[in-house]
């Protein structure tokens, strides 16, 4: 079963949007592009996610082959598409919170 998508995740696109841009620094994961709640569903699907990842839910892209996702405790996980599984997933934030902190933003 997949996870849910995090309240905190949902809080943030309804205050801010979808984020594309960069993290600061060389924090991982360098680029990010969130997807809306309406992506969220069918971009799993077309990933199939489920079968290659079982236990992840996929929300963002990070413009070079990987996918961020949460897990069921809300941890942020990069997944590779290519050769998607859980033994590949690297953990890179605790949460989104811990996430949007590291988006750059313009001045």
């Amino acid at each position: 079963m997949a996870p849910s998508i995090p309240s905190e995740y949902k809080a943030y696109l309804a205050a801010h949007g979808a984020f594309e841009g960069f993290t600061i620094g060389d924090m991982r994961p360098g680029y990010v592009a969130l997807w809306s709640m309406d992506e969220v569903p069918s971009n799993n699907a077309d990933i199939e996610i489920q079968d290659y990842a079982p236990g992840f839910l996929a929300f963002a892209g990070d413009g070079g082959g990987e996918v961020l996702a949460f897990d069921a405790a809300g941890a942020i996980f990069l997944l590779p598409l290519i050769g998607m599984e859980p033994q590949y997933a690297v953990k890179v934030a605790n949460s989104f919170a811990e996430l949007e902190a590291r988006f750059e933003r313009a001045i």
